[in-house]
């Protein structure tokens, strides 16, 4: 932990101080989002008792290490949407997705793919990937946007949480001592009505909050009600768009590259070649090459300075996301660094609560005190295993309930929060909590009732 801290009583103080004033800040003044997450941030070192240097310190390290793992990916995504506008490919990804899969469906449709690509791929770099599916999908049948982005979100970060072999369910199994293949099926058993009760929520908040892309592509639009188009397969312009190869491969080639460099990471290939694997693997450069085959794939018949600026279009609108999501891990970087998240989960695990429920509640408080879920699951392990150790406890059960803690009313603090909603085009902190937070809320509760289920019969 960096700096000095008085007494745990100051960090608790500290802490509902500043998310009180964070609150505050972003749904009744002026105060931009991402002035009012570092306005927080400094609030909540200063307050807590760590020197100054060490706040700036934090705010600096959080935003730094944030958008160093996902600032390019948002600004290589956003240019690759654009030009999947630009030249036709959003609507062909549309009408494939459509005619395979038949109307009425989309949510679910696009749930199972963020179900699928997140188990080995971050679902931040999974959501800027995949998001113009979703925008697509909606400008092509004027279904709300809010619906189908959710569904998509939501199936990424359950799998992102619960199922290996994304690092904090990688973490949580080795401090538990469970095999990672125990986790895989057992998370994906709990992971399947979490993503059920979930998509009953995004069907109904995309009616609440009907917004769909306007013709131009470059904004929101909102709607009084469900106005799904009747017809949408069959346009007179069908043989002027891309290819169905051509129109993914920017989002099947580097999802391919990111899946090859884990499994290569699990089997633990070594040499030259695992050199080059865990080069073209690595989101960065996977995104990167998309968007290099999005350039010379879908705008052969457009000048140079035509795709420049769809692509510089694509740069303006990733400005205010990168900041916010910067903002959102500076906030998250100074509450780890106070050691609040450790002291109150040292306090509940002197609780006489029954033992499965320890990793869960501990894993909940930390994730709404700081905003990480793979850190929240990762110290809620790392403190109940040797105690659950000696309790008649499965440990692959405990592992479970430390993931599923880590999905609690994702808010202001975590930076996923900020890329779903900024890149649905929601923008009112009451609307942002009402798509998100309850959402990721939704499937914790889910989560915590079917893992006691489990746990009555197989623990």
């Amino acid at each position: 932990m960096e700096g000095v801290v008085i007494s745990g009583n100051q960090m608790i103080f500290a802490l509902v101080i500043s998310i009180f004033v964070l609150i505050f800040l972003i749904m009744k003044t002026k105060i931009h989002a991402f002035l009012a997450l570092i306005i927080a941030a400094a609030l909540t070192g200063v307050l807590g008792g760590m020197p100054v240097s060490g706040v700036l310190g934090s705010i600096t390290k959080g935003f730094g290490n944030t958008l160093g793992s996902i600032g390019i990916i948002i600004g290589f995504g956003v240019m690759m949407g654009e030009l999947f506008e630009f030249s036709g490919a959003a609507k062909r990804m549309a009408k494939t997705f459509i005619k395979g899969l038949g109307k009425g469906r989309e949510e679910l449709a696009l749930a199972i793919t963020g179900f699928i690509v997140s188990i080995p791929i971050f679902c931040d770099s999974g959501f800027v990937i995949l998001s113009p599916l979703a925008k697509a999908i909606s400008k092509k049948t004027n279904k709300s946007v809010i619906s189908l982005g959710v569904s998509l979100a939501l199936g990424l970060v359950i799998t992102h949480s619960l199922v290996p072999p994304t690092p904090g369910p990688v973490g949580v199994a080795g401090l538990f001592g469970v095999s990672v293949g125990s986790l895989i099926l057992w998370g994906i058993v709990l992971a399947i009505p979490m993503l059920l009760a979930g998509l009953v929520y995004a069907k109904y908040i995309g009616n609440q909050i009907y917004q769909v892309p306007s013709e131009d592509g470059e904004s929101w639009v909102r709607l009084s009600g469900a106005q799904t188009l009747s017809h949408y397969t069959d346009d007179k312009d069908d043989d002027k768009l891309p290819s169905a190869f051509m129109a993914f491969a920017p989002i099947v080639v580097p999802i391919i590259l990111i899946l090859i460099q884990t499994i290569s990471a699990v089997l633990k290939v070594q040499g030259p070649v695992s050199n080059v694997i865990n080069f073209l693997g690595a989101p960065v450069i996977a995104v990167g090459i998309g968007l290099i085959i999005a350039i010379y794939g879908l705008t052969g018949k457009a000048s140079r300075s035509e795709t420049i600026e769809q692509m510089e279009k694509g740069i303006k609108a990733a400005g205010i996301i990168i900041l916010v999501t910067g903002g959102g891990g500076a906030l998250g970087m100074v509450l780890r660094d106070s050691g609040a998240g450790n002291y109150i989960a040292e306090l509940i695990a002197k609780t006489p609560l029954p033992a499965i429920l320890l990793p869960f509640i501990i894993a909940s408080l930390i994730r709404l005190i700081q905003g990480s879920g793979t850190v929240a699951m990762i110290t809620a392990a790392s403190i109940t295993a040797p105690m659950l150790a000696t309790l008649n406890v499965n440990p692959v059960f405990a592992a479970l309930a430390a993931c599923t803690g880590s999905l609690l009313f994702s808010y202001f603090n975590d930076s996923y929060f900020w890329v779903v909603t900024r890149m649905l085009g929601i923008k009112e902190a009451k609307e942002q909590i009402r798509v998100w937070s309850v959402t990721t809320t939704i499937a914790w509760a889910t989560g915590l009732v079917t893992l006691l289920i489990l746990n009555a019969f197989f623990g």
